[in-house]
């Protein structure tokens, strides 16, 4: 056993092994973009950067051995910015998108291009379960949003947007209508209690949310039915009014409470403050009660801090017109989904900072030459039509709209680690651009993986997988310098390359460079 000091501790670990596995065998877990555990390091991503403090260099633990005597230090600011550094080299060549600019224009941030590979695999209890981890009322805001989302569309471009809000609307519908309501389950009762002053789409997605993370809702409300200014959408006949009773007994069927026809004045409002655990301000557009309440104001509102939603009473929150005015229902419904993590942060004793927003890479607009790429995963048939807007689409409507779509995400959404560690880093995504950027390919010759060489870091993993299990043709480094890519010898196909280690390279690519395809097959 060797003896070393790691963080100015002092650990013992066995010969032969790396800095990394050193440090990684007391928890300490230096990050890496290429390391595979148990085997030698192959390339460097030079993200595992660490300090000998000895000398004051820094190398990269993945390929020294440690030895006696040393004193290593895995992270400081000078190794935070080697990191950093090296992670915006890797994304000045990485041409793809995480999210697609549908999802990014969304005002509620759903997951639009998973929600449509649900639906076009006809599995539209899956599709439901994606829109509603964003949008509490689907088939309602299927009918009113105005659709932001498909104005964003990459498609839109090529011949017309996909149907994105007919699309919801269906999964929302079908839900309603087979009778076996999707019901999330709820974690366990916290005893926290939230008055919710509104019930308008704001309030009503905090209600939902707040629900699921097992707090106790009471939703106090002016009007006698539940939903704010939607009934101005049920008096146009744009919105049926059973669609909206029915999406509001689903958050009641959660446990919410709803106390209309209430009006809160002075008293009544010191007294909610007193007796909840925390408030939640949606009244929509600013009321003469409002001004009474004692919270800080400004010209537009209730003032609440940066995207906490919280106000100048660490207890109240405020989300929707009453902080600054929107015309748009989908809007401020995703401010009651925002507002509802802060709320949980707060009742959870945690600093109340709201929702985190990720890392997002993003490339902007498809070049003429990158059309038939995107093309290559979907069909070319134009827009699905309503025969009649009210009635929707049809099931096979639905599965043909949905395989429209050009999946500009990144299949590796939540698991990519250069997402994360960009995330973790604060790497700026064009620090290292150059003036034209990488070219978009598509690579779907295999049966369920998709390759996209554009977000290949060239790190070598999926290289020694196909070696180790002795593929015929497997993947290699071609080309030399900064023009060297992985891909299959001879010019083989990826399905040649990959006949045996097809989901394990998936599996072990750092990022969504190898991926799975998930789409219904043509």
């Amino acid at each position: 056993m060797l003896k070393l000091m790691i963080n100015n501790s002092e650990v013992k670990v066995p010969e032969g092994i790396s800095v990394l596995a050193a440090a990684r065998l007391i928890g300490n877990e230096i990050p890496s973009l290429c390391y595979r555990e148990g085997k030698p390091h192959f390339t460097s991503c030079m993200i595992c950067m660490v300090k000998d403090n000895k000398s004051g260099k820094l190398f990269p633990s993945c390929s020294v051995k440690a030895t006696e005597g040393m004193d290593i230090t895995t992270r400081d600011a000078e190794i935070d910015e080697s990191r950093k550094t090296a992670l915006e080299l890797m994304l000045s060549e990485h041409t793809g998108d995480c999210e697609a600019p549908c999802q990014v224009t969304c005002p509620a941030h759903m997951d639009i291009p998973l929600m449509n590979r649900h639906l076009a695999n006809g599995d539209f209890r899956e599709a439901l379960e994606v829109v509603k981890k964003d949008i509490a009322l689907p088939a309602v805001f299927g009918r009113v949003c105005p659709a932001p989302c498909e104005g964003a569309c990459r498609r839109k471009s090529i011949d017309s947007a996909v149907s994105i809000c007919l699309l919801k609307r269906y999964a929302g519908d079908h839900d309603l209508e087979t009778g076996n309501d999707y019901l999330p389950e709820r974690a366990k009762e916290t005893g926290k209690k939230i008055a919710i002053i509104g019930a308008g789409p704001a309030g009503l997605a905090a209600a939902y949310y707040l629900q699921l993370r097992g707090h106790q809702c009471d939703i106090y409300d002016r009007r006698k039915m539940a939903g704010g200014t939607l009934w101005d959408e049920v008096a146009t006949g744009k919105l049926p009014a059973g669609v909206l009773e029915m999406e509001v007994e689903v958050i009641k069927r959660l446990g919410a409470w709803f106390y209309p026809e209430t009006n809160i004045d002075e008293v009544r409002f010191r007294k909610l403050v007193e007796k909840f655990d925390a408030l939640l301000v949606t009244t929509g557009n600013r009321e003469d009660n409002v001004e009474k309440w004692g919270l800080e104001m400004t010209d537009r509102g209730i003032a609440t801090r940066g995207k906490t939603y919280q106000s100048s009473n660490n207890k109240i929150f405020a989300a929707g017109s009453v902080v600054r005015n929107s015309k748009l229902a989908i809007r401020t419904l995703g401010q009651g989904k925002e507002a509802a993590f802060s709320i949980h942060q707060y009742l959870s004793g945690e600093n109340v900072e709201g929702e985190p927003f990720r890392f997002n890479s993003k490339f902007g607009k498809l070049q003429e030459a990158e059309i038939g790429e995107y093309l290559k995963e979907t069909v070319k048939t134009g827009r699905q039509e309503a025969e009649e807007r009210h009635n929707g689409f049809s099931r096979e409507q639905v599965i043909a709209e949905a395989e429209r779509c050009m999946h500009c995400d990144c299949r590796d959404l939540t698991d990519c680690k250069l997402r994360h560690l960009s995330d973790e880093y604060h790497a700026a995504q064009k620090r290292y651009w150059s003036d034209e950027r990488g070219h978009v390919r598509k690579h779907i010759q295999h049966d369920f993986v998709i390759y996209e060489p554009n977000k290949c870091i060239k790190c070598g993993i999926c290289v020694r997988i196909a070696e180790e299990h002795k593929e015929k043709f497997g993947l290699t480094f071609i080309g030399r310098g900064f023009d060297v890519v992985i891909g299959v010898p001879f010019g083989e196909a990826i399905s040649s390359g990959l006949e045996a280690v097809g989901q394990q390279v998936v599996d072990e690519c750092p990022t969504g460079a190898l991926a799975m395809r998930e789409i219904h097959d043509k």
